[in-house]
């Protein structure tokens, strides 16, 4: 059981790490933050984002990088637990920059536990990571012939004749999604799925070693106020928000039936306390989400609608090296042992995140940029 209110968020001036900074000051903790204020997040001037201007007031804030030793050793000074969100993210990008994310994601959290097994004084009593749904690659299916099958990475000269779906690994049928339990096979599809599970196993297996209850969480796709406008690789909200708000075109891969597990801030800070404060998650992983599909074309029409814009919509059939087709969580478990439901719901949710981006200045709309480099390596079809 977790004792001792001092908890270093790494990635606290993120988009999850600062909600759940303020949520923890809310509750009583004392919280320090490393973080590098990444560009790629922050912008340019990093001490001016939206993001750490709402929480360097209220806590101890360390701009530092996790792939430093020394920066981890200041940072762990006096603290009770870890919750260790800082990672380089994004399934396209991670597929050129290979060594950055093995580095940052992999590298800075063998540091962590490194410094962990080998100081015997620190204090530290509790570690979290953050996971992801990336790590199950497509998911589980069902095959009217051979049962629950996980497919494997779809065929590329499938999708470049505009057959999208997912088919079965032993017959090649067609299969029907199901949820993504815990339990269901790992099988990681992109360079960022492959450093998020080994984050995962080294903090549960490292956890087990030095007597320190890990807790890993494998969050679907994060959204809501306060999620980055400026990163055109990761966030779909906010890239196609980004983009109406600059009257640009939404260009939609695939046939736009592609599916995710959309799931509210609030409720993934709320998922990440009730393991911090709950032993029953100790050594254990959990899939955070809403429990619900909806497909990418669902969203581009809400926000165009939220938004009173007229924006085009373009499905464009394009597609990238290292998507999935779908996923979305089951939460049976997280449910059962921590009494987690999300309380958002999707319609909910999008309208507090549309209302959040009508009160901020518009940005630079660069996912034109992000594409042109994908499809300069030949990831991008």
């Amino acid at each position: 059981m977790l004792t001792g209110k001092r908890i270093l968020i790494t990635g606290g001036a993120g988009f999850i790490g600062s909600n759940l900074a303020l949520s923890l000051i809310k509750k009583g903790y004392f919280i320090t933050v490393l973080d590098n204020l990444s560009e790629q997040i922050h912008g340019a001037k990093g001490d001016e984002s939206f993001l750490y201007k709402s929480i360097i007031d209220k806590v101890v804030f360390i701009k530092g990088d996790v792939t430093n030793r020394g920066d981890w050793e200041k940072a762990l000074i006096n603290q009770d637990a870890v919750i260790h969100l800082a990672a380089e993210t994004g399934t396209g990008q991670s597929m050129y920059q290979i060594y950055k994310y093995s580095n940052v994601n992999i590298g800075g959290t063998a540091i962590l536990l490194d410094i962990l097994a080998n100081t015997k004084q620190h204090g530290i009593k509790k570690i979290i990571v953050a996971s992801s749904r990336a790590i199950y690659g497509e998911g589980r299916y069902h095959c009217k012939i051979h049962g629950e099958v996980y497919p494997f990475t779809r065929n590329e000269s499938d999708l470049i004749n505009k057959s999208f779906e997912c088919k079965c690994p032993v017959c090649e049928k067609e299969v029907t999604l199901l949820t993504t339990h815990e339990e269901s096979k790992i099988q990681p599809m992109s360079v960022y799925g492959i450093t998020k599970y080994n984050q995962e196993q080294l903090f549960l297996v490292a956890g087990k070693s030095l007597n320190i209850p890990a807790v890993a969480f494998r969050y679907q796709n994060v959204y809501g106020p306060g999620q980055s406008l400026s990163n055109p690789y990761t966030g779909i909200l906010s890239i196609f928000s980004t983009q109406i708000k600059n009257n640009s075109p939404i260009n939609i891969f695939e046939d736009g039936l592609e599916s995710r597990d959309f799931v509210y801030i609030d409720d993934v800070v709320n998922a990440t306390i009730l393991g911090l404060e709950n032993e029953k998650a100790d050594f254990n992983s959990y899939n955070v989400g809403a429990g619900k599909s909806i497909s990418v074309l669902q969203i581009a029409n809400k926000l165009v609608s939220l938004y009173q814009s007229d924006a085009k919509i373009n499905i464009t059939g394009n597609f990238r090296i290292g998507d999935i087709r779908h996923n979305y969580a089951d939460l049976s478990n997280i449910k059962k042992d921590l009494n987690f439901s999300p309380q958002y719901q999707f319609e909910e949710g999008i309208t507090h995140f549309a209302k959040w981006v009508n009160e901020q200045k518009i940005s630079t709309d660069l996912y034109s940029n992000s594409i042109l480099e994908l499809k300069k390596r030949g990831l991008y079809k």
